[in-house]
C-alpha cells in the first residue's frame, strides 16, 4: 500500500500541518509548503530540484510548483505505523488506484538511485530493500505521486498516533472528510535513549521535555527549540518508541 507520512501538529505558518491539509483539501509537496521532514532544498537549483530533474528527465523543470510530485512510500510490510517512520508520526493511507500514477525508487532519491520505475519494478525494489542492512528509519521504498493528492478523492484514511486523541489534531482530522484511525502509538522514556544514536545534546533536549515522550509532547515543543534538534528527537522516539514491533 502507499502511505504518506507527516507530523500533524508541527507548525505550518499560523496553522499546524493537519489544519493546513484540512483547509486546503490537499496534501502538498515541499515546493509549495516550504516545510519538510527531510532536507529543505525544494527550490530551483536546490538539491531536491536537481535530483527531481534527473529522476524525471526534466518533466517538472518548468511546471508550476503545485504540479510537482508528492513523496510517499510503498509500505511493503503493511506496517501499522506507516511505511517510513522517519518522516512523521502519522500518515495518510492512499486508495489502491493511486498506484497507477506512482513511480518508485530505492534507495531514496537523494542518493541518486539507479533503480527506478513504475509499479512493475516493485518486486525488484522490495528485494533490494529486504537485502539492505538498514536502520528502521531508512528502511523504505520511496514513492512519487504524480498529480495532486486530494484528500476526498485519493485518501482511504488518516492514521494518527493515539496521543492526539481529544486534541486539536483529532478535531482537524475529523474535518478531512476521510476515516480517522489510530496506530498503537509511539511512547518512550528519554532516560533510555543511547547518546550514540543522534548525540548527547539531543538526548539532553529529549530529557528536558519530560519523563515520557509522545508525538503530541514533541509537537508542542517545536516552537521553543531549533527545528533540526526536534527532528532528531523525533528520530529517537520513532526508533525506540513503537508500542508494537513488527
Amino acid at each position: 500500500m502507499l502511505t504518506v507520512q507527516f507530523h500533524p501538529n508541527w507548525p505550518h505558518g499560523a496553522r499546524t500541518v493537519i489544519e493546513s491539509i484540512a483547509a486546503d483539501g490537499l496534501y502538498r509537496s515541499q515546493f509549495t509548503t516550504g516545510i519538510s521532514n527531510g532536507g529543505l532544498t525544494a527550490f530551483r537549483g536546490g538539491d531536491r530540484w536537481e535530483w527531481e530533474s534527473r529522476l524525471f528527465s526534466g518533466r517538472y523543470d518548468d511546471q508550476p510548483e503545485l504540479d510537482r510530485p508528492v513523496y510517499g512510500v510503498w509500505n511493503r510490510r503493511r506496517d501499522v505505523y506507516g511505511g517510513a517512520i522517519r518522516f512523521g508520526s502519522s500518515y495518510l493511507r492512499l486508495k489502491p488506484d493511486t498506484i497507477e500514477r506512482a513511480t518508485f525508487c530505492f534507495p531514496d532519491s537523494a542518493r541518486d538511485p539507479a533503480d527506478f520505475g513504475d509499479r512493475s519494478v516493485l518486486p525488484q525494489l522490495c528485494e533490494l530493500a529486504d537485502a539492505a542492512p538498514l536502520d528502521d528509519l531508512d528502511d523504505y521504498i520511496e514513492a512519487h505521486l504524480h498529480g495532486q493528492i486530494r484528500i476526498a478523492a485519493d485518501v482511504e484514511a488518516v492514521v494518527l498516533d493515539p496521543s492526539f486523541i481529544g486534541t486539536p489534531v483529532e478535531d482537524a482530522a475529523r474535518e478531512l472528510g476521510c476515516p480517522v484511525e489510530y496506530h498503537p502509538g509511539f511512547r518512550a522514556d528519554p532516560a533510555d535513549f543511547d547518546p550514540a544514536y543522534r548525540g548527547p545534546e539531543i538526548v539532553a533536549l529529549a530529557r528536558s521535555l519530560g519523563p515520557q515522550l509522545t508525538p503530541d509532547v514533541l509537537g508542542r515543543a517545536t516552537g521553543a527549540h531549533p527545528a533540526q534538534s526536534i527532528k532528531y528527537v523525533w528520530h529517537y522516539l520513532a526508533r525506540y518508541g513503537r508500542q508494537v514491533t513488527n
